[in-house]
């Protein structure tokens, strides 16, 4: 059967993001009823249930999970391929965004941010890694780390310790083998970063980084957030998983933190628009204030 629900496909999106009807009704201006109706509509349609309803929160099902990642990778090309189609728009730029940064701290902000800067369009493109500036056209990029990317100025713009994280089962494993031990065999989850965030973190502990041969690569950091939530391993985390600590869904696993991590703007080393330069002055205040 044709499947013919493609716009349900953004609320869904917004949904997944979000965790929440409520905050995606909020986001995009619709009621919280009629949001929750087109998520039954499009389960209907799909035949399988793409959320499921955790201590009055929302988590994705395994299908919905690989649906969310296939859609988010089409919407973005599309979205793209219109953009490129329709060429340079005047005030327009592209920021390139861990997609974890994205809906945790960013998009709670930008109302912030049109309200002060009328005329000027933003698209926000979903950014993995550094590497992918090479083939994803940005105006600058907002990436976790510990800075000092090859090619790239970078400067701190939040910074937050990073610690490993783990959920409540996985934390009981850590407990029973020992840190030291855990952190050889169990799964590191890596991130942005690659690997220097782990390297980092071994070094502070004074331990050597001798990782498992058993991995788990997740590139997006929303998808690598509900990996360790459902036990995939461990992974470094922030202040920004403050409502999965608060409430125990993930746990800290050691005080030693990676004391020089954050999130860094990355620089293209192009001359930036004066759009893209008003979004960074927007972007420091929000971080210093």
């Amino acid at each position: 059967m044709r499947f013919r629900s493609y716009d349900a496909l953004k609320i869904f999106d917004a949904v997944a993001r979000r965790r929440s009807m409520t905050k995606a009704a909020d986001e995009l201006h619709q009621s919280k009823g009629s949001i929750s109706y087109q998520i039954n509509k499009l389960e209907t349609e799909l035949g399988f249930r793409l959320f499921e309803r955790a201590h009055a929160k929302l988590a994705l099902t395994e299908k919905g999970r690989r649906l969310w990642h296939v859609s988010q990778t089409v919407l973005s090309q599309i979205d793209r391929e219109i953009e490129d189609l329709r060429g340079p728009a005047t005030g327009a730029m592209t920021i390139g965004a861990l997609t974890y940064f994205s809906s945790r701290w960013l998009s709670p902000r930008l109302t912030r941010f049109f309200e002060a800067n009328s005329g000027i369009s933003l698209r926000i493109e979903p950014l993995n890694s550094v590497d992918m500036m090479r083939s994803v056209a940005v105006d600058m990029a907002i990436l976790w780390g510990t800075g000092g990317w090859e090619e790239h100025d970078s400067e701190l713009l939040l910074p937050l310790p990073a610690v490993p994280t783990a959920n409540r089962a996985v934390a009981e494993q850590v407990l029973q083998l020992g840190l030291a031990e855990a952190v050889r065999q169990l799964p590191l989850l890596g991130d942005s970063s690659g690997d220097a965030g782990w390297r980092a973190w071994h070094e502070a502990a004074g331990l050597p980084y001798a990782p498992s041969r058993s991995s788990l690569t997740i590139p997006d950091s929303n998808s690598r957030v509900q990996a360790v939530v459902d036990g995939q391993g461990i992974a470094l985390w922030d202040d920004l998983v403050a409502p999965e600590f608060g409430d125990g869904t993930l746990v800290s696993l050691s005080d030693i933190r990676v004391e020089n991590a954050g999130y860094f703007i990355v620089f293209t080393g192009q001359q930036m628009s004066r759009s893209t330069q008003a979004f960074l002055k927007w972007l420091r205040d929000e971080a210093a204030g």
